[in-house]
């Protein structure tokens, strides 16, 4: 099957074919991605084995499954006996390898990595005598690991400090699909809908390539959302509730952290969330949120003129976001859901929450559009309270440039033309004015609208606006 999207994926991945030199590759993702997708298709001709680990299994399981596969990989007419180790299973699989006359590049593939480590199994020990002792010495082979629990990849593959250190030749991290990715998959469904409706569907599943394949030919946006999150036993109303259960041990933190983000939808710094969960300040928060960070789950954004450690945690998975602000609200088997949310007021809040979530993973799409791309900048958010002489004030986007320019950033979701007004360029002055008090090294600011069809022609555009791109230059 063709392999939409994925540029810079399958780029790396030609590069590690045309190698010459054993590789160990990790790729890494969040559920639903399309890891196993990319891999399984885009390598299908040099794939000479492939082994999924099993859910919530156990070693005699594991090991059964390997030899089951590892005998019909080698078309035997009945089954390798199970081996009692990992260490007799890596064994046994190096003897096929070695069987292999061909010079040409052979991919080993082993998917869901972390579920194959269970208690006591010594899972990462046999792989790792396996790619030390076989794997590093042959040039022809690529052996690609692969799994969902991003964080496990991370502190015990890639950041192993025992015989795995440093081991690792390449990581391919597979985000969201961009806007453009969607488009292209869309196309090749021959499903016809607007760029408006494509931001829409984006907002409300982000580019999580398997959400995005339930879509159906001759069916409105509309028509689908009611289908997937609202019909009764509909895959995305199953999906919440498997979603942390699959990839953390005590998902119930992760849980808890996730739902409080979502009541506090312009994010929470680091204290906040102690404060409000009364987690351990130590390893326990710290992990949890690194936990989901490396699955894409959340996002930490800088504060400008702040450190890093006081950076705003929240949702940046937008099905995650959708689900907890409407779908758990409603009892499955309504008619028209959809409609009903469209109108309520909570929509328009999370709707423009939801865009400037859209434009956060699209700043490259921006800083091109805007003509900085080659540019170094920097991109972070601003607040500051009111006091009793001042109201407070937020800047959506700030993207800080090493040429003595900052870009303070207006991102505004409408179905028209977004108009200013007397009373909101006032506010927008007011808001540069804070700003400007703040910086420690005077640079030009540059007032920059993001907005959905551009801004409305009047004098206040005229007077404040340096640059405007619209959601069209966000799929480019």
């Amino acid at each position: 099957m063709e392999v939409i999207g994925r540029h810079e994926a399958k780029s790396s991945l030609d590069k590690i074919l045309q190698s010459q030199k054993p590789e160990l590759v990790v790729v890494t993702g969040r559920r639903r991605i399309g890891k196993t997708f990319l891999v399984r298709e885009y390598l299908s001709k040099h794939i000479i084995f492939q082994f999924t680990g099993l859910y919530q299994s156990n070693l005699h399981e594991q090991l059964e499954r390997f030899s089951a596969k590892l005998s019909q990989t080698m078309n035997l007419s009945g089954e390798l006996k199970t081996p009692k180790s990992w260490f007799e299973a890596f064994d046994m699989l190096k003897a096929y390898v070695q069987t292999l006359k061909s010079t040409k590049r052979k991919v080993i593939f082993l998917d869901e990595f972390p579920w194959m480590a269970t208690n006591r199994s010594r899972f990462l020990t046999a792989f790792t005598d396996f790619w030390n002792t076989f794997g590093a010495t042959r040039p022809d082979l690529i052996i690609i690991v692969c799994g969902s629990s991003a964080s496990w990849m991370i502190n015990n593959v890639l950041r192993n400090k025992g015989g795995l250190y440093n081991r690792v030749t390449s990581r391919i991290f597979l985000p969201a699909f961009s806007l453009r990715e969607v488009k292209e998959l869309l196309v090749h469904k021959n499903i016809s809908m607007t760029e408006m409706d494509m931001i829409r569907l984006y907002m409300v599943l982000g580019g999580i390539p398997f959400y995005l394949d339930l879509l159906s030919k001759g069916e409105s946006l509309v028509q689908f959302i009611d289908r997937v999150f609202f019909e009764k036993n509909s895959i995305m109303q199953l999906e919440y509730g498997e979603i942390f259960k699959s990839l953390f041990d005590d998902s119930h933190k992760h849980h808890k952290i996730i739902e409080l983000l979502n009541t506090n939808k312009k994010g929470l710094s680091r204290n906040d969330i102690l404060e409000k969960t009364g987690l351990n300040s130590g390893g326990g928060l710290t992990s949890i949120l690194e936990d989901l960070e490396a699955s894409d789950f959340i996002s930490g954004i800088n504060s400008y003129g702040r450190k890093n450690k006081d950076k705003i945690y929240r949702i940046k998975d937008h099905y995650i976001q959708f689900y907890l602000t409407f779908v758990e609200k409603y009892k499955p088997g309504q008619n028209n859901v959809w409609e009903k949310i469209s109108n309520a007021p909570s929509f328009v809040s999370w709707s423009g929450l939801a865009f400037e979530n859209v434009c956060y993973e699209h700043s490259r799409q921006i800083k091109k559009a805007l003509g900085i791309e080659g540019v170094y900048s920097e991109i972070s958010a601003w607040s500051t309270s009111g006091s009793e002489v001042s109201s407070g004030a937020q800047i959506d986007m700030i993207i800080d440039r090493e040429d003595n320019v900052i870009n303070i950033c207006e991102i505004k979701f409408s179905n028209a033309p977004f108009a200013i007004t007397k009373e909101y360029a006032l506010n927008l002055r007011n808001k540069m004015h804070s700003f400007q008090q703040t910086l420690t090294r005077r640079k030009a600011l540059f007032l920059t609208f993001i907005t959905s069809y551009g801004l409305a022609e009047n004098k206040y555009e005229k007077e404040l606006v340096q640059q405007s791109i619209n959601m069209e230059q966000l799929f480019s």
